[in-house]
């Protein structure tokens, strides 16, 4: 699998939620589950076309023809490698991320106990 080379643009990551939300796809199903206004549908498929070259989005021989398109990358790593880089970016550090959630109203102490006890039991793992 090929390493993420870019950052995706807000489109490219709308395709990949699509195509990790419906599986894989033609060009044609694709676009028609954009949110309004919807690209035209030779837009989705240069979507898909450089996704393919970044390494997040494969495809296969469709049933009649074309091709379906679908996410190599899975959503976990994507997301993990996201979450990181919006930390680091604009937090420094986890603790003041989640300090500012808990700040904002954004996080109370029943979320907040829920967290810590994931962080609990992935010590004990």
């Amino acid at each position: 699998m090929a390493e993420e080379k870019e950052k995706l643009t807000d489109k490219e990551e709308e395709t990949m939620l699509l195509l990790w939300q419906y599986g894989p796809c033609s060009v044609k199903e694709l676009a028609g589950h954009f949110s309004e206004p919807c690209p035209h549908i030779n837009t989705v498929s240069t979507f898909v076309r450089t996704l393919e070259k970044k390494g997040y989005v494969g495809h296969e021989q469709g049933r009649y023809g074309g091709f379906n398109y679908y996410a190599i990358k899975p959503m976990a790593d994507y997301r993990r490698n996201a979450v990181g880089k919006m930390v680091k970016r604009y937090f420094g550090n986890c603790f003041s991320m989640v300090s500012q959630l808990v700040e904002d109203d954004q996080i109370d102490a029943v979320q907040l106990r829920q967290l810590l006890d994931m962080i609990e039991n992935k010590k004990h793992d």
